[in-house]
């Protein structure tokens, strides 16, 4: 973010107008460190904000954000009123998405209860895989103790390695 005389925001590839009536190109961020300096242009970098599916924060604009909190991982009632937590959200979308997945191979459940004929061994094994999977992540869901071990759930690439059980749904064979 650019920021000009310290109180108006400026945008690359938008042209501007300064203080004195004039209207500046729209190629302006081309300018060099000097110039823009010379203009009362400076940059401005935001501090990065936490992940809103997991934090709850104040956005004081150029201040940056304050008042960072983890969501609650479970329901909370305080006051008589009750936050909901994200864990049964999870839960559910675990859920969902099985589902779904196995919609796709519903057709050869119908057809063995239809005709008898039997369901293709790679269709059931990843059938049978999907609902290991799943309540693998159920458990893994329920059984972290806070925040920054719910966090390490979701799958994360990092230096060619993987980590995390979240979402990571097996593939069916073709």
């Amino acid at each position: 973010m650019f920021l000009y005389n310290k109180t108006t925001e400026i945008k690359p590839n938008k042209a501007w107008t300064d203080a004195n009536g004039i209207q500046h190109p729209s190629n302006w961020h081309i300018w060099s460190d000097e110039h823009k300096a010379s203009m009362n242009i400076e940059e401005i970098i935001l501090e990065t904000r936490p992940d809103s599916r997991f934090y709850n924060w104040i956005d004081n604009g150029l201040e940056g954000v304050s008042n960072i909190t983890a969501r609650p991982l479970d329901d909370v009632t305080t006051d008589g009123r009750t936050k909901k937590g994200i864990r049964p959200d999870y839960i559910r979308q675990v859920k969902e998405q099985q589902g779904s997945l196995l919609t796709q191979t519903d057709w050869a459940v119908i057809r063995k209860a239809d005709t008898g004929a039997d369901i293709p061994a790679k269709i059931a094994t990843w059938r049978a895989a999907i609902r290991t999977k799943a309540t693998e992540m159920e458990k893994a869901i329920t059984d972290a103790k806070d925040m920054d071990a719910f966090i390490a759930l979701f799958v994360v690439w990092k230096d060619g390695k993987k980590s995390g059980v979240l979402f990571d749904w097996p593939e069916l064979e073709e």
